[in-house]
C-alpha cells in the first residue's frame, strides 16, 4: 500500500474519498473513514457563504477528531475573497485545503467559479496563489479534463498551479460538457503527470480495486480518488486498499453488514442533524446501499413514508 505526502501531510494510503456535495458530508466521512479511506474530501463550501457569515455554512465546516486528515473545499472565483475566506477558517482542523476548479453544476458554473475557472487560466493563478499566501495549510486544485473537448487544458492549469504554489492537484478524466457522462480520459491524467512533479491523483471511473490499480498503472499518478461509486458503499475503501495490497478482490459486505450499516449512518444523520433531516437524509442513502439487494424497491418505497429513525430501524429488521 502506497502513502502519498501532500505538503506537510501524510496519508496512510493512496486512497481518498472525493469532495461531493449532498454526499460527503460528516456522518458518511466517518464510515469512509473506518473502511480505511486515506483521506477524506469534505462538500464544496462557497467562500462567499464564509465570508458573509452565511448561518447555514457552519454545519458544513464541522469536522469530527477522528476524521483526520480531512480536506476542506473552497468555491469561489475572487482572489481576495478566497485569500480572506482561507485565512479565517485556517484555524480550524482540517488538513488541506483544496480549491474546487472542477463542479459542473450550471449555477456555480454561471458565476464563475468551479470549472469555469478552467476557462480563465490567469484567474485561477492568482486564486491559488492568494490561497497559498493566506494558509498555513497545502493547498491542493480538483480540475477537469477541460472545459469542453475544444478547451482541453488540464495539463496547462496544473502547471499553473504548481507554479502558484500548489502541493497537489486533482483530475477528473472529463471536461465540464461531459458532466459525469461517458467515459473518463485517463491518458489526461497520465499527461498531467508527466507534466508536474507535484502529486497528482486520478478521478474518474475508479469503481473496484481492479479499476483502481489499472488507474494507477496506466497513467502512474500517485493517488486515485473515489467518486459516486462509494454512494451506498463506503466498503469501496476496504476493497480498493486490500486489493492494492494483496491483488485479492474482498467479499462484498454481507446484507446483514449492509443493513447495520445504514443503521450506523442513520443515527449518525439523527446525531447531527436531528431526526427531521436526517429521515429525509437518508432516502437517497437507502436508494444508493440497496441498490441489486432483493426487495430493495420496496424499502425504497417504504422509507421515502417514513419520518423517524424508529421506523427505519423496525423495516430494516424485516428487510434483512
Amino acid at each position: 500500500m502506497k502513502s502519498i505526502k501532500i505538503g506537510n501531510v501524510e496519508l496512510k494510503n493512496n486512497v481518498i474519498l472525493a469532495p461531493m456535495a449532498g454526499v460527503t458530508d460528516l456522518p458518511f466521512r466517518l464510515l469512509c473513514k473506518e473502511q480505511g479511506a486515506g483521506l477524506l474530501c469534505m462538500e464544496m463550501i462557497s467562500a462567499k457563504a464564509v465570508h458573509f457569515n452565511n448561518k447555514n455554512t457552519d454545519a458544513l465546516l464541522e469536522i469530527h477528531p477522528q476524521e483526520s486528515p480531512v480536506s476542506l473545499q473552497l468555491f469561489g472565483s475572487e482572489p481576495d475573497i478566497m485569500a480572506e475566506t482561507a485565512a479565517r477558517i485556517d484555524d480550524r482542523p482540517f488538513d488541506i485545503l483544496d480549491v474546487n476548479m472542477g463542479c459542473p453544476v450550471p449555477k456555480v458554473v454561471n458565476n464563475h467559479e468551479g470549472s469555469a475557472l478552467m476557462k480563465n487560466p490567469v484567474l485561477a493563478g492568482q486564486i491559488i496563489a492568494a490561497l497559498v499566501k493566506s494558509t498555513k495549510k497545502p493547498v491542493t486544485v480538483k480540475i477537469r479534463k477541460g472545459f469542453d473537448d475544444e478547451h482541453v487544458n488540464a495539463v496547462e492549469i496544473a502547471k499553473i498551479a504548481e507554479a502558484n504554489g500548489a502541493a497537489a492537484v486533482a483530475v477528473h478524466g472529463r471536461t465540464r460538457e461531459q458532466y459525469y457522462s461517458g467515459v473518463a480520459d485517463w491518458e489526461i491524467i497520465r499527461k498531467v503527470k508527466e507534466a508536474v512533479t507535484i502529486p497528482v491523483i486520478g478521478n474518474g471511473d475508479v469503481v473496484d480495486g481492479k479499476s483502481a490499480k489499472r488507474m494507477i498503472d496506466e497513467t502512474g499518478c500517485d493517488a486515485i480518488m473515489v467518486g459516486r461509486a462509494c454512494r451506498g458503499n463506503p466498503w469501496i475503501f476496504r476493497e480498493i486498499t486490500r486489493y492494492l495490497e494483496t491483488g485479492i478482490q474482498p467479499e462484498r459486505p454481507s446484507a446483514s453488514e449492509v443493513r447495520d450499516t445504514i443503521l450506523r449512518h442513520a443515527r449518525l444523520q439523527f446525531e447531527y442533524k436531528g431526526e427531521y433531516t436526517a429521515i429525509r437524509e437518508m432516502r437517497k442513502h437507502v436508494a444508493w446501499y440497496t441498490t441489486g439487494y432483493p426487495h430493495s424497491a420496496r424499502l425504497r418505497q417504504k422509507v421515502n413514508e417514513m419520518e423517524t429513525i424508529e421506523e427505519l430501524e423496525e423495516f430494516l429488521k424485516e428487510w434483512c
